[in-house]
């Protein structure tokens, strides 16, 4: 094989760093992995990835430091959204190098058995991982998807009949507390009868994301003097809270995220609109002055 050019020597450079640096990242998640099997499995992975990292370096020669900010980034998200979520993430963005992976099949002999082995890696650790997080994620979207769409309507139609941010704001923190035990109390007894997940920990999960949800939405109401810079606050924070959302559905379920958002978009900003109007139709009709 003839030598490698300044170019191509550049590339396997990157990989390698690519490498080591998700070497240690898998080798870090396997220690979060509870059962002793599982924790052999994800090690299997971060090993595959050490082995990859050294057929590089036979061709460069070179030791390459792995990206600590990498290394950082994708535990911190595996610990706070899970490790499913941050090994889908991670991979999807190794998507967009595979295209540099096929420029060097012909240069690098291996280079097929490594794509092979890293297209294989995240349906290997998706299979071994079971995450509660992912289990009730149903209760999480109709905890969130309640409390969106209800509460920013809630709001709209307060701020406009009684235009006090003080009052929509406990009018509202009131309501989206009892929603939250409401609809924590459905979930609960629908669960039961199905009888699929745990009924208490669905309820738990439903609920605790509608009163996150609540309290975000309130806060605008609470913290300023203006009940109109207050509500557009509550919507943005209420797109902020549907495109997060969504991403983190998208990603771990795999499914498209622009029209996931687009709809829940237009579900919850269409009934703040509407709510806006019918709160500002029974002000003028019942002449309420606040």
């Amino acid at each position: 094989m003839d030598k490698l050019d300044d170019k191509n020597i550049g590339i396997l450079l990157n990989f390698q760093k690519n490498e080591i640096s998700e070497h240690i990242i898998y080798e870090q998640l396997s220690q979060l992995e509870k059962t002793e099997q599982k924790r052999l499995n994800v090690k299997k992975i971060s090993d595959d990835e050490l082995r990859h990292y050294n057929i590089y370096k036979s061709y460069t020669n070179r030791e390459v430091k792995p990206s600590r900010l990498k290394i950082f980034w994708y535990l911190l998200l595996a610990r706070i959204f899970g490790i499913t979520f941050s090994v889908k993430l991670m991979e999807n963005g190794e998507k967009g190098a595979q295209e540099a992976y096929r420029k060097m099949i012909g240069v690098i002999p291996e280079i097929e058995q490594i794509i092979k082995d890293e297209n294989g890696h995240e349906q290997e650790l998706v299979k071994l991982i079971e995450e509660e997080k992912l289990k009730y994620i149903g209760a999480v979207v109709l905890g969130m998807n309640d409390a969106l769409v209800e509460l920013t309507g809630t709001l709209a139609g307060l701020t406009f009949a009684l235009q006090n941010e003080k009052l929509v704001g406990v009018a509202g923190l009131i309501t989206g507390v009892a929603a939250a035990l409401s609809m924590a109390a459905s979930e609960y007894l629908s669960t039961k009868v199905e009888g699929s997940m745990s009924p208490v920990k669905s309820a738990f999960y439903t609920g605790l994301t509608y009163f996150i949800v609540v309290f975000f939405l309130v806060l605008p109401f609470l913290l300023l003097n203006n009940p109109f810079t207050a509500m557009l606050l509550t919507l943005l924070a209420a797109v902020i809270m549907i495109g997060f959302f969504n991403y983190y559905y998208s990603v771990v379920k795999e499914v498209p995220f622009r029209r996931r958002f687009a709809e829940m978009l237009v579900i919850s900003l269409g009934v703040a609109f509407l709510s806006f109007v019918i709160g500002l139709i029974i002000r003028q009709f019942l002449g309420i002055s606040v």
